[in-house]
């Protein structure tokens, strides 16, 4: 692993993902858990759980997060905006809303940057990001939305919400990169679920990644610097 990429450093990256329909309430609290076991840097959970998740991290040094207009973008932006206020009450601190996905393939460009712009001003300086749904788009749509994602204001573009059947790719990510100016981050999102997926993205110029498999992305990094760690001492100890 490179020496760049420790444990606490990728931990920083990472927003664990609590977003699955089917979750009981027990099914949350395990996920909460292993966040604020693992230090990752946020949870981004069911609008729902935002309450809860920020009473049950508490201390923890875990941010949480949660979606808006998730999964398919379609609400209007006052529902958009309405559910950011609710959750910011609640003690979110980031949003990720999914874009009008309709709107930026139909080439609706100021309808996508009103709803985004919409988002933001109702996030009112907290962390915005704008979730492309990449596996839908082709490579014009990515990089013009990318684009419309910046004039709308947002924080970071984002990859995909990991339920429309397709995740993050190091190409996208490396062409929303492209696309957008230092001001504007990259999120990876959906099907990153090892070390070595997770290093691609961060490589290919995300600044944070939204999984579910946080503990199986720390545990890889802890073994592999382990294992490192001991190849180096089995090598010191041969002079």
């Amino acid at each position: 692993m490179a020496a760049e990429h420790t444990e606490k450093s990728i931990a920083s990256t990472i927003d664990h993902a609590i977003l699955k329909p089917e979750f009981t309430r027990s099914d949350v609290d395990r996920e909460l858990d292993i966040a604020a076991e693992w230090g990752v840097f946020s949870v981004c959970v069911r609008p729902s759980d935002v309450a809860y998740a920020v009473r049950r991290l508490d201390g923890t040094g875990v941010a949480v997060g949660t979606v808006i207009g998730f999964p398919h973008g379609t609400t209007s932006t006052a529902a958009k905006a309405a559910e950011v206020r609710q959750a910011a009450a609640d003690g979110a601190v980031e949003f990720d809303m999914v874009v009008h996905i309709g709107g930026l393939i139909g080439g609706e460009d100021a309808r996508v940057v009103d709803d985004i712009r919409g988002v933001v001003d109702a996030a009112d300086g907290s962390i915005a990001k704008v979730i492309l749904e990449t596996s839908l788009l082709d490579d014009e749509q990515i990089a013009r939305g990318s684009r419309l994602v910046e004039q709308g204001g947002a924080d970071f573009v984002k990859t995909s919400t990991g339920f429309a059947g397709g995740g993050a790719t190091v190409p996208h990510v490396e062409l929303m990169r492209a696309s957008v100016s230092p001001a504007v981050q990259v999120k990876a999102s959906g099907g990153v679920r090892g070390l070595d997926a997770a290093i691609a993205m961060l490589d290919a110029g995300a600044t944070r990644l939204g999984t579910s498999a946080a503990a199986t992305i720390l545990g890889e990094a802890r073994r592999r610097a382990a294992g490192e760690a001991a190849t180096g001492a089995e090598d010191s100890s041969s002079y």
